[in-house]
């Protein structure tokens, strides 16, 4: 036997190498490895690869364990040429012939004994309860049975071996490589590990046990050295009788289907929630870019939604089917008050079609006093048709009516807010005198509360006196400062403003007047809220997108700090899908669960600034919108990390520190 090929007639060889070269780039040129290898190990052998460190026995594990590929040369693997095989298709390779045991174990600390056996039942596509037993039976035919939900931190290095022989047949194990399995190991546990790997050689696992130590290979049946990247002997022992077909089955798995395409994405999740667990400061932290992020757009939406409300229904108070003529031309200034408005326009404009009430109105400050209180507030001269035309109801009493006008009667209406200053709280005023500006009237009714305006003036602060009294008593005016007009049909508004214009036009002689359309006021102030909303729910997104470059950021890390899990996920079957799919669930558990601790507590910083009196409206809208967005997140952010976790070499990866 020479050049490390067997002699066997009989079958065709498991393993098959032919001229197999590997070279690695130094950045200067490329280093030879390995040399030309050819090498054949039949099905059930127990073969000791030997030779120094730096001879090349590693690479060659790495190559035989579809870990690594040849530079040159060809590889064989039953039968089927590893060369012309995918990534995925190798990975598959290493879930279901190979098992491996590695001298500084490779196990994860955040795993229990149980959660790394399963490891290649999980790529597998087997049910949790299927593998679990799976796992059980292997670890306690290893004598670990009492150590089932210990981590790796909890075991002996001898046990820590036994748990990486166990994930190594979890599969089935066909071969079994097993590189420096004693390195690590006292005396007594090397011993063990041996007497399993003879063990299992006898139940049929065909072993290629990689050593620096004579007396180990010794062993094994037969026996290779390689020295500097070429073989340099091989004992060629007979090789074993093929082994029953059983034994090598692992557990059942699933017929071909999205279960051999995709990890399950509740295994996904698991494994993303424990990872999360191991490094639970870090995780909350990264959480907290999100939940800022998401309670923000929840409350600030929720705000800036009430606020718009609110404003737009203060003006819908107003009445929608309002045209508010004012003196002065739209764009002209004029010193001094305009006095072009006349009650005799009013009167006028009350006879045009469409319209069903024109009310005169002139107002200023003055001073009501009832008993010892004194207040200062707006006083109002209008027609008998005020409250009907601004929509206005009283809480009691009743409102001036034509009668009242025409007889100069001295009487009042008040708002909310004089009642409250000058009888308080809860006060029935109806049937009392008041004195304005010292003149006494008597209050027949009390209007309904209607808030602020747009612009924050309250307008409750008024009393309302018939505009034939107040001409005569209170102001000795003539003009009117504004004729509020309503409308029969709302749909008609804009001709009938177009007919109020032409009627003054037609008055004065010139315009010398201008007409607010309610409306148009009421669609500008809407337009401004939603601008504002936008606004705010902008500020909040950017609070979003720097958690989600938090999370990219964190994810980075965590890959970079992880690489040797990663090595080890593909060493036992883990495709680029698998890693790409778990590190992108990392960052999609991270994001929901802070987009919903986010949701919550905007939603409590909204119900709280309500109870303080803020306007605010709950709606599902924003909340879908946020943690939609936080999921969004998860999905951009994350990628880009679980890309670079995906496309990491595997020999590279478990080469990690």
């Amino acid at each position: 036997m020479t050049g490390g090929v067997s002699d066997h007639d009989g079958p065709a060889p498991l393993i098959q190498l032919r001229g197999v070269t590997r070279r690695y780039s130094d950045g200067e040129g490329s280093v030879e490895v390995l040399h030309a290898v050819s090498l054949d190990i039949h099905e059930g052998e127990y073969v000791a690869i030997m030779g120094p460190s730096g001879s090349g026995k590693t690479t060659l594990m790495n190559l035989l364990g579809c870990l690594d590929t040849p530079s040159d040369g060809s590889y064989r693997f039953d039968g089927e040429d590893v060369a012309r095989l995918g990534s995925d298709r190798l990975a598959q390779l290493r879930r279901d012939a190979f098992g491996f045991i590695f001298q500084r174990y490779n196990l994860l600390n955040t795993a229990t004994a149980t959660e790394n056996v399963e490891i290649p039942a999980i790529y597998a596509g087997v049910a949790r309860e299927s593998r679990v037993a799976r796992a059980h039976k292997v670890l306690r035919a290893l004598g670990l049975g009492a150590h089932l939900d210990l981590r790796p931190t909890q075991l002996s290095g001898g046990q820590q071996q036994r748990v990486s022989i166990a994930r190594a047949l979890m599969n089935g194990g066909r071969v079994i490589l097993a590189d420096e399995p004693t390195g690590a190991l006292d005396s007594k546990s090397g011993a063990e590990v041996m007497k399993l790997l003879r063990a299992l050689n006898g139940r049929g696992h065909t072993i290629v046990l990689i050593t620096h130590d004579p007396v180990l290979a010794q062993q094994a049946g037969r026996q290779i050295r390689i020295a500097d990247g070429t073989i340099v002997s091989d004992s060629g022992a007979p090789r074993r009788a093929l082994p029953a077909a059983g034994a090598q089955r692992g557990p059942a798995r699933h017929a071909p289907r999205a279960a051999e395409l995709l990890p399950d994405l509740f295994e996904a999740a698991r494994m993303a929630l424990r990872s999360l667990r191991a490094n639970l400061f870090r995780t909350l932290l990264t959480l907290l870019g999100i939940v800022i992020g998401v309670a923000s757009v929840v409350a600030m939406l929720a705000l800036g939604d009430g606020s718009k409300q609110s404003v737009l229904s203060r003006i819908e108070a107003m009445g929608t089917d309002l045209l508010l003529v004012r003196p002065g031309a739209r764009g002209v200034r004029v010193s001094g008050e305009p006095v072009t408005l006349l009650p005799e326009d009013a009167e006028a404009i009350a006879q045009l079609p469409n319209v069903a009430h024109a009310v005169p109105e002139y107002s200023n400050g003055a001073t009501l006093r009832a008993g010892h209180a004194d207040y200062a507030a707006n006083v109002s001269c209008t027609g008998a048709d005020m409250a009907v035309a601004r929509a206005w109801p009283l809480a009691k009493g009743t409102f001036f009516d034509e009668a009242d006008v025409l007889g100069h009667a001295p009487v009042v209406v008040l708002g909310q807010t004089v009642v409250a200053n000058l009888y308080g709280d809860g006060a029935d005023p109806v049937g009392s005198y008041v004195l304005v500006n010292n003149v006494p009237f008597q209050v027949i009714g009390v209007l309904e509360p209607k808030g602020a305006t747009t612009s924050g003036t309250d307008m409750d602060d008024v009393a309302f006196v018939p505009i034939s009294t107040g001409r005569a008593r209170l102001f000795g005016k003539r003009y009117t400062r504004s004729i509020t007009v309503q409308v029969d049909d709302a749909g008609r508004i804009d001709e009938t403003q177009r007919a109020i214009t032409e009627l003054l036009v037609e008055r004065h002689r010139r315009q010398d007047f201008q007409i607010r359309n309610m409306a148009e006021v009421l669609e500008a102030a809407a337009e401004t809220q939603n601008t504002l909303t936008v606004l705010l729910g902008s500020i909040a997104a950017i609070s979003l997108l720097v958690g989600g470059i938090g999370v990219m950021n964190i994810m980075l890390v965590s890959v970079t700090e992880r690489v040797r899990e990663i090595g080890i996920r593909m060493a036992t079957g883990a495709r680029m899908l698998h890693i790409l799919l778990q590190f992108n669930v990392e960052a999609l558990v991270v994001c929901s669960i802070g987009g919903a601790l986010g949701v919550t507590i905007g939603l409590a910083v909204a119900w709280a600034a309500q109870q303080l009196g803020h306007p605010v409206v709950f709606s599902l809208m924003p909340v879908v919108l946020a943690f939609g967005s936080a999921f969004a997140t998860g999905v951009l952010f994350g990628y880009l990390p679980a890309r670079k976790a995906a496309r990491l070499d595997p020999v590279v990866a478990l080469s990690a520190p």
